[in-house]
């Protein structure tokens, strides 16, 4: 039986974490590819150490021509987001690092089993909703997403130019009933500009924010705060620790309280099915959540590379369902083609909206009216009570 009572902690970091600029580079790269050509292929990686990045991997445009053309803008692109996450520091600055640009032409072998409206890939993707936040999302990664993004726009308005671009947050949640009810420690690290800055410093700057994130109840005398807790912060981002694309699968879906297929997300076009389909079965399962079908879901979905229908699909809502889990599967299969063109069409995956997902979590956000986020929609609940 699942445990009701119980501690969980969740981890985020900032969007000027190495990886995460990684990651944001990687999208930007895509986003421009998608906004030239719907049917685009990326499958960009970047690496980012002490004033350099490197990008690499495969890119594809029915237009040949204009291949080498939008190679060109690589180095802008990369510039730009590292501006506008604000890099400025010597060893790392938007000016002056050095970018390597080693993208290519996509494999002809991949493309030969895409191009016939099959998965980009084998594998598994998992996605998960639960009732105990509005957004569905289990609290400790919402909530240490919450935090880096508050500090982060206070940071970026001039509300707070002490604080760097390089963040880590982590929620520690004590759960009673199946229900987040006490925060029993915060973890805050946060890059600063000022050596002379000490921990309790840099907690009176940032605890105003924490506290306005988190609901009040949930603190007490006997929260644990721990800000900055190695002390001075000052060398961050790339030159502090190299990143990388991909290396923070479990900050960007549901902090380690569900399964993780494997693959990560960013860089990668809407027929690589690591992102297409983890987004599907998130759509799923919050859709089911908020049917009111179960109050905890966790859907699977399996691939096989060149093949267009999913080899399985898996229903566990951990004993909180209405009905059977055999017949919630039945009801998704019904509601949505969760071939991989299926599901690039009802979400509308084929257009520049993944810029955005690339810091603070692909899930929880709310539907942007481009497009963005679609996955998060709940439009389905009708058709799930429908099907059942």
């Amino acid at each position: 039986m699942t445990r009701k009572s119980y501690i969980f902690t969740s981890e985020s970091v900032s969007e000027g974490h190495p990886d995460k600029v990684c990651d944001r580079i990687s999208d930007a790269v895509l986003d421009a590819f998608l906004a030239e050509e719907a049917e685009a292929r990326v499958a960009a990686e970047t690496f980012a150490t002490t004033n350099t990045v490197v990008i690499g991997g495969e890119v594809g445009l029915s237009d040949k021509n204009k291949l080498a053309e939008y190679l060109e803008r690589i180095d802008g692109i990369a510039r730009d987001c590292i501006k506008d996450i604000g890099y400025e520091q010597d060893a790392f600055h938007w000016k002056t690092c050095a970018v390597q640009n080693l993208l290519h032409p996509q494999s002809a072998h991949i493309a030969q089993g895409v191009d016939r409206d099959g998965a980009g890939d084998q594998g598994i993707m998992f996605g998960y909703a639960t009732d105990e936040t509005p957004e569905r999302m289990p609290a400790p990664i919402l909530y240490a997403h919450k935090i880096l993004k508050q500090l982060a726009d206070a940071r970026k308005s001039g509300a707070e130019p002490s604080l760097g671009p390089d963040a880590k947050s982590q929620l520690s949640l004590r759960y009673e009933d199946g229900k987040p009810v006490e925060v029993t420690s915060i973890v805050l690290s946060t890059q600063h500009h000022d050596a002379s800055q000490t921990s309790d410093d840099i907690r009176a700057i940032v605890e105003p924010y924490i506290r306005d994130v988190l609901p009040a109840a949930w603190l007490s005398d006997n929260t644990e705060w721990w800000v900055n807790p190695t002390g001075t912060f000052v060398i961050g981002g790339p030159d502090g620790d190299a990143g990388l694309t991909g290396r923070k699968i479990i900050v960007d879906t549901y902090g380690g309280a569900a399964p993780h297929g494997g693959g990560a997300f960013s860089g990668k076009d809407p027929t690589k099915v690591d992102r297409s389909a983890a987004y599907a079965a998130r759509y799923l399962a919050k859709n089911v959540v908020a049917a009111g079908l179960a109050s905890r879901c966790t859907i699977q979905i399996s691939y096989a590379i060149g093949v267009s229908k999913p080899l399985s699909i898996y229903v566990d809502s951990y004993g909180t369902g209405v009905v059977p889990d055999a017949e919630i599967e039945k009801a998704v299969s019904a509601v949505m083609d969760l071939t991989p063109r299926g599901i690039r069409e009802t979400l509308g995956l084929n257009k520049p909206i993944y810029q955005r997902t690339a810091a603070y979590g692909h899930f929880g956000r709310a539907p942007d009216a481009d497009g963005g986020f679609s996955w998060e929609r709940e439009d389905l609940v009708g058709a799930l009570k429908a099907a059942l």
